[in-house]
């Protein structure tokens, strides 16, 4: 069998771009061939399909995701403090020009009709991130409270990451999470 010749890592960083632009279905063969540099065959070999390469993009970008937003929990000086932060960076994220929303959300918008293993992996995903909230949260709060704080925070990012492709709107966001979730320190 052949060995691959190639950084898996960046063919999936730059799949990882094509989806999170176009989607999973509106993506096709032909651009994820463009987009990553790769002859079907070495896909096919490497990833199994594209489905096998967006099922791998979607791992890489929600590890990325967690990892980012648990460094930024423990170096906050408080977890409601580190959330806060989060907030801003998400707010600062989705003014961007090149903004495109969350991965793991679109994917779960684009595939909800279908009800797939993907639709069910980026699910699985943001639950992991509701579950990083509740357990950071449990240092403050009791289980029931953190629970029911990491859902709505979960909501006001899932709000985020909708609205922000509007432009001026950063302090409409902040003053709308200041209204939404009194009990963190807004500075």
């Amino acid at each position: 069998m052949a060995k691959a010749q190639f950084n898996r890592e960046e063919v999936i960083d730059k799949a990882i771009l094509l989806f999170w632009q176009h989607g999973y279905s509106a993506s096709s063969m032909q651009q994820v061939v463009q987009a990553t540099g790769l002859k079907p065959g070495s896909i096919y070999l490497a990833f199994g399909n594209k489905e096998g390469l967006f099922r791998e993009a979607l791992e890489r970008y929600a590890q990325t995701s967690i990892t980012r937003t648990r460094q930024v929990l423990e170096n906050a000086p408080n977890v409601l403090k580190g959330i806060c932060q989060i907030f801003e960076d998400n707010i600062a994220q989705s003014t961007q020009d090149n903004y495109c929303s969350c991965f793991l959300l679109k994917t779960r918008l684009e595939l909800a009709a279908e009800g797939n293993e993907l639709h069910k992996l980026a699910s699985e995903k943001l639950a992991l991130m509701e579950a990083l909230f509740r357990s950071s949260l449990e240092t403050e709060f009791n289980p029931e409270l953190s629970q029911r704080r990491a859902t709505s925070i979960m909501l006001h990012i899932f709000g985020i990451r909708v609205y922000g492709y509007q432009q001026d709107s950063e302090d409409r966001m902040r003053q709308g999470l200041q209204e939404g979730l009194p009990w963190l320190p807004w500075t």
